[in-house]
């Protein structure tokens, strides 16, 4: 954990006084989460972006820090400006160490130099770029490694087939989802690999369209 942000409190919520905060070089926020009541909170905008910049910022716990008072959270939500991308509010979520909470973990694929399937001519179908977990808040891994360097063209990795960190859980328990699939990238690949390559989680074939 390296990210502290300090943080005021807000006496007032509403579109009023978040204004208000924005115009004061203040990003609005709230926490939430615990035995506690929401608190309307606010951290100032440079400090918000270089925690941003940090990459520690989503999807890990850090420390909101008021009048010497540290408390723990997760970042669970930041809403952006939809023409300048820069963040308008933010939900933090109160955790400790041991919280078991649900995070987006990115997957790092490894072992594509040595995939027999690419080195064929084949083409990496990534179907989750993130895997949603279930883990403790003290032990959200940075990313989750996706060894790729036994896949032929037509085979897929599952999350079956992946070795999760210690206390790390997929969110999804009812079924084995696929994580990334070696397609044949010749044009001649024919519409029975496009269906076999694009089955669903639900074990139904996406259609496609057909000529008359």
């Amino acid at each position: 954990m390296s990210v502290v942000l300090d943080v005021t409190v807000r006496d007032k919520t509403g579109t009023g006084k978040s204004r208000e905060a924005r115009n004061n070089g203040m990003v609005p926020g709230i926490l939430y989460g615990g035995d506690e009541a929401p608190i309307a909170i606010a951290v100032k905008h440079n400090e918000v972006l270089k925690a941003i910049n940090s990459g520690q910022f989503i999807s890990n716990m850090i420390e909101l820090s008021h009048e010497g008072k540290k408390q723990k959270v997760i970042t669970k939500d930041i809403q952006f400006h939809p023409v300048t991308d820069m963040p308008l509010h933010l939900d933090f979520y109160r955790v400790t160490a041991k919280s078991e909470i649900e995070v987006e973990v990115s997957v790092n694929f490894i072992g594509e130099e040595e995939s027999p399937g690419l080195k064929q001519g084949g083409a990496l179908n990534v179907v989750r770029y993130v895997i949603e977990v279930k883990c403790p808040a003290g032990s959200i891994p940075e990313n989750i490694e996706v060894d790729i360097s036994a896949l032929e063209i037509g085979e897929s990795i599952h999350i079956s087939d992946i070795k999760l960190p210690k206390g790390v859980v997929p969110s999804i328990s009812d079924r084995d989802f696929t994580i990334a699939t070696i397609m044949n990238s010749r044009a001649s690949t024919t519409e029975e690999e496009v269906e076999e390559a694009t089955e669903s989680e639900t074990g139904e074939t996406v259609e496609t369209d057909k000529e008359s």
